[in-house]
């Protein structure tokens, strides 16, 4: 009994994909399944400092301080997209405190997927220009900034993650090709 009454509660959170929101449907989707269930999901926003401003490092300390809010609990992560690249890197970081992961379509690599999935010359505009017009998870314009890229091509692309991992990736994902996965796993 003393054993179960000390034993860390698990916490859940969701990590949105690129251009996307905690207000996505996903994200709404699976937290009222889990509901049924008694679990609470956590939503928390990676579009920080914002979206026009993203930054792997301020995500990653965004992440680190909700951590630090809930108490430094043991988690099981779920990310789609670039939130499962970025949950990955997270519990990479922070072996001892993720119990499992669920990643569906993560954005790994992004250093050599990214220049190939623009369309000719528009990469190249937007690293001379250091910024590129596009639209937010609201749909509102948004310019973001050409050091995203650049400091998530420093990050390490294929995260080496000791906990248990579910990969689910469709065959015919264009935006995120499953080879990625194939790769990583």
């Amino acid at each position: 009994l003393c054993k179960l009454m000390n034993a860390p509660r698990i916490h859940y959170a969701y990590f949105h994909g690129f251009r996307s929101s905690p207000n996505a449907k996903k994200g709404n989707h699976l937290r009222a399944v889990l509901a049924d269930d008694g679990i609470e999901l956590l939503l928390p926003d990676l579009n920080q400092p914002s979206f026009a401003s993203l930054s792997v490092g301020a995500i990653l300390a965004h992440l680190d301080a909700q951590h630090e809010r809930e108490g430094r609990p043991i988690w099981r992560l779920i990310g789609s997209s670039l939130g499962g690249w970025l949950a990955a890197r997270w519990a990479e970081r922070h072996p001892e405190h993720v119990d499992s992961l669920v990643l569906l379509c993560p954005a790994f690599d992004i250093k050599n997927r990214w220049p190939k999935m623009f369309p000719s010359g528009v990469f190249e505009a937007w690293r001379r220009d250091g910024a590129m017009d596009t639209h937010d998870a609201a749909g509102k314009p948004a310019r973001l900034h050409f050091a995203f890229y650049e400091e998530a091509s420093r990050e390490r692309q294929w995260p080496h993650v000791s906990s248990p991992v579910t990969v689910i990736h469709g065959t015919r994902d264009e935006t995120v090709p499953i080879e990625g996965s194939r790769t990583w796993v």
